[in-house]
């Protein structure tokens, strides 16, 4: 028996899912405290990527002179 078709199938397929989760995490025999849900998890991840590109960002912060630079310039 053929699928509605590729797009509509996955779609269908993702909505299930998150549908799923959601009332997995809702449901009041299974449900997970407040801290072990996945929006804190996707908060904590994105507050240490964030924290991790601010970092790397301080480190490869370089001070030009570019006073120097155009003088050193200009000489040649």
């Amino acid at each position: 028996m053929p699928l509605l078709n590729r797009t509509l199938d996955g779609f269908l397929g993702i909505l299930t899912g998150g549908l799923a989760y959601y009332l997995y995490e809702t449901n009041p025999r299974t449900a997970l405290p407040q801290d072990q849900r996945l929006g804190e998890l996707v908060r904590w991840k994105y507050g240490k990527w964030k924290q991790e590109r601010e970092s790397r960002a301080k480190e490869e912060e370089v001070e030009v002179n570019w006073q120097s630079l155009v003088v050193e310039e200009e000489k040649k």
